[in-house]
């Protein structure tokens, strides 16, 4: 029975996508739930998987090839068993005849085929062409070629050692040519991933089409890092495993900070102000693709255990690509920590239509006054980057000190001061 195998439906959002990979070929078993073919969409990859048990018929998108929502991409026989790929009898015969042609090159063709590299490399050890397997476009002969040619090929025996008077002789006959570089200096275009491409687009559409403006200030890290060791193996054995990091302080001082100042919360539609009534925090996360920014729902209302806990699990599924639209969708507030990268201070981008990010950055120890004294600290900058269509300055350095303030006495998230 033939089965068709189509892609998922798109959301309003996600007007179309395109197939990254091609899991299984025309005439190969799968079994049910095996993973087919990924389809990259501007926010995320989509993964498609077997129906059934069966075989792959034909399949009707190509790679690199844009799809719409819902339509056919391959049919499934369902139950039947695997054959021979035409396809791949093709590339068989297709690989026996280049091999063949490959033997019949003599040397003068083999020799115009080669780099200045490689060509220098072949007349110092003496070499045949025509022997040495060629990887560059056309069958040019590489110098990376020449060098695997010789990896391979025995060690020749240690000639007798020449006499003191023979090797002085010879080394003044031969002029010492300084070596210089011997490689081919090689580019590579490829096109960008339609992730790579989105992010791009709206990276470029935050800077041109907000008044962004960005205020630092820097925190005091001393009280978090006391009480997370004070706490993080007893947190961790009663919340099964979640670890306590510094990630969620941040979030739920930022939930507080929110609260205080509901324009940080607020997005521009137009010539409409909209003010959410909800705290949805996206948390910055990398990914094979890139950056992305998965939200944390009502974080508002989550426990700092329950936070940690999600950006976890929001971690381990953009890396490995299993991050859905849903997650990706919506957020009123951004929070990034380019700290874990080693970030000293930086000026993160908005992500719109929000109005707000606040950037984390490394702990570094540094000598700070306290009470006329000095004494060594460990500190971080903050950042925040603000619209200032929709928020005033004295609002933005504002909110910024209530995190801080918040993080150096982390009591005042729980007491809400």
């Amino acid at each position: 029975m033939a089965i068709e195998i189509k892609a998922p439906a798109f959301p309003e959002s996600v007007a179309d996508g395109e197939i990254a990979t091609w899991h299984k070929q025309e005439g190969e078993a799968v079994s049910r739930d095996e993973l087919i073919v990924e389809i990259e969409t501007d926010k995320v990859v989509m993964e498609v998987v077997a129906p059934e048990d069966g075989v792959i018929s034909k399949i009707h998108a190509a790679e690199g090839e844009t799809i719409q929502s819902e339509q056919l991409l391959a049919t499934l026989e369902a139950g039947a068993s695997a054959s021979a790929s035409p396809k791949a009898e093709k590339a068989d015969k297709a690989s026996d005849k280049a091999a063949d042609s490959a033997d019949e090159q003599d040397s003068d063709e083999a020799d115009a085929l080669m780099g200045p590299a490689a060509r220098q490399l072949v007349a110092e050890h003496k070499l045949d062409p025509a022997s040495i397997a060629s990887t560059g476009k056309g069958g040019r002969i590489t110098k990376e070629d020449v060098l695997a040619h010789l990896k391979d090929k025995p060690a020749p025996a240690p000639a007798a050692p020449a006499s003191p008077a023979k090797a002085s002789a010879s080394k003044d006959s031969m002029p010492q040519v300084p070596a210089g570089p011997t490689g081919e200096r090689v580019e590579k275009r490829v096109p960008m991933t339609r992730m790579r491409a989105r992010i791009a687009e709206r990276l470029l559409e935050a800077t041109h089409g907000t008044a962004m403006l960005t205020t630092f200030n820097e925190v005091n890290m001393a009280p978090v890092m006391a009480l997370r060791e004070k706490y993080k193996e007893q947190f961790e054995k009663v919340h099964n495993g979640t670890r306590l990091g510094f990630m969620g302080f941040f979030v739920k001082a930022c939930c507080e900070a929110l609260k205080r100042f509901p324009e940080v919360n607020a997005s521009i539609d137009g010539t409409d102000v909209v003010y959410h009534g909800y705290q949805d925090i996206g948390v910055a996360v990398s990914a094979p693709g890139g950056l992305v920014v998965p939200v944390l729902r009502d974080a508002d209302f989550m426990s700092l255990a329950d936070v940690e806990a999600a950006i976890r699990d929001l971690s381990l599924r953009a890396r490995d690509s299993k991050l859905t639209i849903d997650d990706m969708t919506g957020g009123t507030f951004t929070v990034t920590n380019g700290g874990v990268f080693g970030s000293l201070m930086s000026t993160p981008i908005l992500n719109p239509p929000q109005t707000g990010i606040l950037g984390m950055h490394k702990i570094q120890e540094r000598p700070m006054a306290v009470d006329g004294e000095v004494v060594i600290l460990p500190m971080m900058y903050l950042a925040l980057s603000y619209d200032h269509r929709l928020i005033d300055g004295k609002t933005a350095v504002q909110f910024l000190v209530a995190v801080k303030d918040l993080i150096e006495d982390p009591a005042r998230i729980l007491l809400q001061l």
